[in-house]
């Protein structure tokens, strides 16, 4: 197997596959890159068992036909400290890789490709074609309300529901909600559904562009597969049940405040610094025109803003997790931001104005 790249065309697909790499593996292998050669197609595999991403580049020549598995953080480091616009000549030497670029040499080791392990390929039920940039948006817009770490395996993931002719992305910790809904070409006669595990999620965005370049997805049972000209990536569904999220979508609130995105994130950017740092509880006084936004900590400090609203109605007290509401207002891409709320012990519902296709819940605090 040998065959010569230029730097900057391996390097870029080789980061991307070796961010799904664990480096602490209890198969070698798994911490390995697989590296396939045919012809003048060279295709990289990285996969942790739970989620695979193959890059593929195309070479100038075509170099010796072979398959070979070398470790992966080694490799990116080597190629990463190469300079630019160099040519990096790949080759085998019995079980050594040899890696030669202008005069740096360097020997890896290497396990057989036959080793490495592939995710399963079931056959999709469901087949989804659409611009990159949708999946990134529903991606962007509610990654951030997904759990960490919760025992509720099932909400360290994001759902992903299918319906006829749209795509919608719904993540929730239990105490926030974010949901948004994009028209995508699907023919879907019914709703499906399918939980995608955080990690999937986190590497999924890192692959997909802000451009019109096109995406397909296959959904089946236990996998979803994402193919773009360069990459196809896989990984396993979280077997689990969703909540129903459309029970947790506040319902009737009567008071609607409209205010300035960039003044709020602002003043509960400064109140957050006073706020009990365990608990990051604000209250929210609204008034005629105007909301107050007050913290409060153990130590007996007080931050308070005021931010002039549009908003007529009775007064209300409210308390928020103000990380939450921060994050919301830092989605949000609109000037101005909609609040809906109803009482003291109901939820918050933010969205943009006017044709948003994002809602966000925030449930209340007591303070």
């Amino acid at each position: 197997m040998k065959f010569v790249a230029s730097r900057e065309a391996l390097l870029k697909p080789l980061q991307l596959v070796a961010g799904v790499v664990e480096r602490r593996q209890t198969l070698p292998v798994l911490s390995n890159v697989l590296i396939q050669l045919d012809g003048d197609q060279l295709s990289l595999t990285g996969t942790d068992l739970e989620v695979e991403i193959v890059g593929r580049l195309q070479l100038e020549a075509a170099g010796d036909s072979g398959e070979i598995t070398v470790p992966a953080k080694k490799l990116v480091d080597i190629c990463r400290s190469l300079p630019e616009g160099s040519d990096i000549e790949f080759s085998l030497d019995e079980q050594r890789a040899l890696i030669r670029s202008g005069r740096s040499r360097f020997t890896l080791s290497t396990l057989p490709a036959s080793d490495f392990p592939s995710v399963e390929d079931s056959p999709g039920d469901l087949r989804i074609e659409c611009a990159q940039q949708e999946i990134k948006r529903l991606i962007d817009r509610t990654a951030f309300a997904m759990a960490q770490q919760d025992v509720r395996y099932y909400l360290n993931g994001m759902l992903w529901e299918v319906r006829q002719g749209q795509v919608r992305s719904v993540a929730t910790d239990g105490h926030r909600m974010a949901m948004c809904t994009r028209d995508v070409n699907v023919d879907c006669a019914e709703k499906v559904q399918a939980i995608l595990p955080r990690k999937g999620v986190l590497e999924l965005s890192r692959l997909m562009s802000e451009g019109e370049d096109q995406v397909v997805i296959v959904l089946s049972p236990n996998h979803i597969r994402v193919t773009t000209d360069d990459y196809t990536f896989t990984s396993k569904l979280v077997d689990g049940k969703f909540p129903d999220y459309e029970r947790v979508l506040p319902r009737g609130g009567d008071k609607v405040i409209m205010g300035p995105r960039t003044e709020l994130k602002q003043a509960f950017s400064r109140t957050s610094i006073l706020s009990n740092e365990k608990y990051r509880g604000v209250r929210l006084l609204l008034a005629d025109g105007q909301l107050t936004i007050v913290a409060n900590n153990p130590e007996q400090e007080e931050a308070q803003e005021e931010v002039t609203v549009d908003y007529t109605g009775p007064e209300l007290e409210v308390g928020f997790n103000v990380s939450y509401l921060l994050d919301v207002t830092n989605v949000i891409a609109h000037e101005n931001i909609k609040i809906t709320l109803s009482d003291a012990n109901s939820s918050a519902l933010l969205e943009e104005p006017e044709s948003s296709d994002s809602l966000y819940v925030v449930m209340p605090m007591r303070l």
